[in-house]
Order: structure tokens, then C-alpha cells, then sequence
């Protein structure tokens, strides 16, 4: 990197994200406005006037409905590199759940209404008819499975059950909805009126089961396959950082053709190991220069604790990469990179991969009892001109998020003291959820502009 300031203001890829963000989420909308109007042009606001003929249209619209957006979470699943380019992982998880839990609630809906309409209205009437459906209706009895892999899905990302699961368990289990999916096929295309009513209905539908399974096939099987076939990543060291930190290096061939930036994270096996089927994902700690990467973690109480035992030459595969909080995101000529504890290493990587002139950055980190790349950032400070500022020891007290040693100013007060053009810059952020929602807060406060801020809270 040269240090020379440079022109960083939106252009083509900017403008290509903003496309591909609006283009997604038109064809989304227009697919659930095209099934609503086969709804109403096949009479179902006329049935609306019956009450078993009602029950039945709702369900056949919950229906609808309900499969059009499972089908978007599972592109949403498929990890297609444009979409994470464009949206970055915070908000295609803040899309993935809003769909998610709008496709089972109209699933749900679908599955008692339709239920109740064919049992003529009569709620008594009611389990008879459904026991009815699921032994001699087509595709049922796999309905019912794809239903139950679908429950078991939702029921562990609701987030106080998600909290109480190791990161592994929670990946293996949210696995079944790709399951919940493809059971529930059979039924939608066989049985479903609104799926066999026109050649132009049943081709619109298969079109898009179609295109979902090979986002699956192609962006989380082919590509990673492909990839780690290609660049056949080992360990190559194993450093320690400080107590429960480690830091992993990886080397492999032809890694100047990995398309990666700083700031970015894969999704990694290390093949030395039980479990080593499910992936943890772990950001980049240094800028990616061609010839090695680099991961540092901590000890979570999961696969992240058996990291300090590898070996040099342990075999190593790689999904990714992924997010958006990278080069790619940035808007402005200055920057402010903060962090806290081991979530400062995509800020790590992104202070030396990023291009800035002297005084243009700044690195707030916060931390405990010692800080990670003391040694690294000060590097960077001699050779690159990063601002460094440092807030060590405890939390002062809850509703803030600084240490105990910085004066009794409030949070804006001191963050305005130290970074007075804070709202002018882009800011990556990233730490513990609970402590990024207070900075978001005092940064808000301070007139950053939401699209100015870069964060992306997934598990380092």
C-alpha cells in the first residue's frame, strides 16, 4: 500500500450493489404480487364470501405465499456471492429472519385454514380431515416431514434458545430447513391448484424451485469444492496471542487468485479433528497479500478451543469469501476503526489493507487486560500514520461503552472529544452485540448516517 490518499467516493461497484439491493428485492415483491393475482383471477376473493369456501381461499393464499418466501430463504441460505457483495451479512440476516418467520407463519396458517375449509368449516371435523389428508393425499406424509424439519428450524433460531446452543449444534440443526424445503416439493407440485392450474403456472414454479436448487448446488457445494481443490490450504503456524487468543496461519497455492479482501471472513474446517463436517466462521486478522492468510481467535467453549493444538500442515477447507465490510463498503476519504477485544481483528486487517493518508484513520480499541497487536498497530502508526486510541480496563458502568479510565464525560461528549469529524467518516465497527449497540447509539446520536456505518456481528 502506498499511504497516498485516493479517490474513494461511490463508483461502479457502489452503484452495482445499489442495483443488485433494489433488483432482488423487486423480483421478490413481484413474485408474491404475481401469485396473489393467479389467487384473485382463480376466484378466490369471490370464495371469501363462503365460510368453508374462505377458509380454503386463505389457504390456498397462505400457501402461496408461504412458498414464495421459503424459497427466498433458501437463496438467502445459498450464500450467492452478489448478494453478499451487495447487502453484507447484517442485513441479509436481518432479511433471512424476517422471511423466515413470514414464510412459517403463513405456512402455519396455510396448514390450518385449508385444513379447516376441507373439513366443511366444522372445527370438530377438523383432525379427522387432516389425518385424511396426510395418509391419501400426494406428497403429504413428505409435507408433514418437511414440516417438522421446518418447526425444529425455526424453533432453534429463536434467539433466547439460540443463545443456549454452541455455534455447531445451532449450524448442524438450522441445516433442516434445506431438508424442510425439499419435502415439502412433492406436495406444492403435485397437489397444489395454484400450481397446476396453467402451463404458465407450473413453468413459474419449477423455474423457481429450479434456480433455488442451484444456488444451493453451485454456491455451497460446486464453488467451495472448486475452491478448495484449487488453493489446497494447510496450516502453516499456530502463534499465541495472549491468553485463550491464537493466532492460525494458513498457506496454500496460487492464493494471489483468491478473490478476497480485508475485512472479509470464511467459514472454516480444520480436517484434524472429530466435527470437522461443521464450519466456524473466523474473520481475516491481516490484509491478504498473495501468499498466506491469517485467523486469530478466542476460546469460545467450541471448536474455536482446539484451535491451539493444530499442527503445522493440518489440512484446511474453506467456504467463502463472505460480508461486506470490507474495502468494498467504503465511501469516504477518512475512516474510524473501532473495536473490542477479539472483534478487533477484521479491524486489524482492514487498518492495513485499507489505503489512507497520514491522520485520515483512526483505531479506537477497546479492551480488558492487554490488547491485541500492540506491536502490529504500532507498525502501522510509524509506517502508515493510523491514529491509535486505546481504552483499557472494565466497563465504567453498564449503559456505556468505555473503560473504567476514561473521565466521567458521557459517551458522545467523549467521542466527539477525541473524533470531532466522527459523523464525516465511514465507520467499521465490530465487538460483542451488547457493546456495539451502544456505540451504534452514541455514533447515531453523533450524525453519522446509517449507510456510513459497517457492521456486521457474526462470530469471530
Amino acid at each position: 500500500m502506498t499511504g497516498m490518499p485516493v479517490a474513494v467516493l461511490p463508483g461502479r461497484r457502489a452503484r452495482t450493489d445499489g442495483a443488485v439491493r433494489l433488483g432482488s428485492l423487486a423480483v421478490l415483491w413481484l413474485a408474491l404480487l404475481l401469485v396473489a393475482y393467479w389467487w384473485i383471477a382463480a376466484g378466490g376473493v369471490q370464495e371469501l364470501g363462503g365460510w368453508a369456501t374462505g377458509l380454503t381461499s386463505i389457504g390456498r393464499l397462505t400457501g402461496l405465499g408461504s412458498a414464495v418466501l421459503l424459497l427466498a430463504q433458501v437463496v438467502l441460505m445459498a450464500r450467492v456471492p452478489v448478494l453478499e457483495a451487495a447487502f453484507g451479512q447484517d442485513r441479509l440476516a436481518r432479511i433471512h429472519r424476517l422471511t423466515g418467520f413470514t414464510s412459517f407463519n403463513l405456512m402455519l396458517a396455510h396448514l390450518v385454514t385449508i385444513t379447516w375449509g376441507y373439513a366443511a368449516g366444522e372445527l370438530g371435523r377438523t383432525p379427522a380431515t387432516l389425518w385424511d389428508l396426510t395418509l391419501h393425499y400426494p406428497g403429504m406424509l413428505l409435507a408433514v416431514g418437511g414440516t417438522i424439519a421446518l418447526c425444529l428450524t425455526v424453533l432453534t433460531s429463536i434467539r433466547a434458545v439460540r443463545r443456549r446452543l454452541r455455534y455447531e449444534s445451532w449450524h448442524l440443526l438450522h441445516l433442516y430447513a434445506y431438508l424442510g424445503v425439499g419435502l415439502a416439493l412433492p406436495h406444492q407440485l403435485w397437489t397444489g391448484q395454484e400450481f397446476l392450474a396453467s402451463t404458465g403456472r407450473t413453468v413459474f414454479w419449477w423455474t423457481a424451485w429450479a434456480v433455488a436448487a442451484a444456488t444451493v448446488l453451485v454456491y455451497r457445494i460446486g464453488v467451495p469444492v472448486w475452491r478448495n481443490g484449487r488453493h489446497r490450504l494447510r496450516v502453516t503456524a499456530v502463534v499465541p496471542e495472549s491468553d485463550g487468543i491464537v493466532s492460525v496461519y494458513v498457506g496454500g497455492r496460487r492464493l494471489d487468485r483468491l478473490r478476497v479482501e480485508a475485512g472479509q471472513f470464511f467459514a472454516w474446517r480444520f480436517l484434524d479433528r472429530p466435527g470437522w463436517t461443521r464450519a466456524n466462521p473466523y474473520s481475516l486478522s491481516a490484509a491478504p497479500d498473495g501468499r498466506g492468510l491469517r485467523i486469530t481467535v478466542q476460546d469460545a467453549g467450541d471448536g474455536s478451543a482446539a484451535l491451539s493444538s493444530l499442527q503445522p500442515g493440518t489440512r484446511v477447507l474453506v467456504e467463502g469469501p463472505y460480508g461486506r465490510m470490507s474495502p468494498r463498503a467504503r465511501t469516504q476519504r477518512k475512516i474510524a476503526l473501532i473495536g473490542a477485544g477479539v472483534g478487533v481483528t477484521p479491524l486489524r486487517a482492514l487498518a492495513e489493507g485499507l489505503d489512507y493518508a497520514p491522520g485520515d484513520a483512526v483505531l479506537v480499541q477497546r479492551y480488558t487486560d492487554r490488547p491485541l497487536f500492540p506491536d502490529e498497530f504500532q507498525k502501522l502508526w510509524h509506517e502508515r500514520g493510523l491514529s491509535l486510541l486505546t481504552l483499557p480496563g472494565a466497563r465504567r458502568r453498564p449503559d456505556s461503552w468505555f473503560g473504567a479510565g476514561v473521565p466521567a464525560y458521557d459517551d458522545l461528549q467523549a467521542l466527539l472529544h477525541w473524533i470531532p469529524d466522527i459523523a464525516e467518516r465511514d465507520v467499521y465497527l465490530c465487538g460483542p452485540e451488547a457493546w456495539t449497540d451502544l456505540v451504534r447509539s452514541t455514533l447515531t446520536a453523533a450524525g453519522l448516517p446509517a449507510e456510513r456505518l459497517h457492521l456486521e456481528t457474526f462470530k469471530w
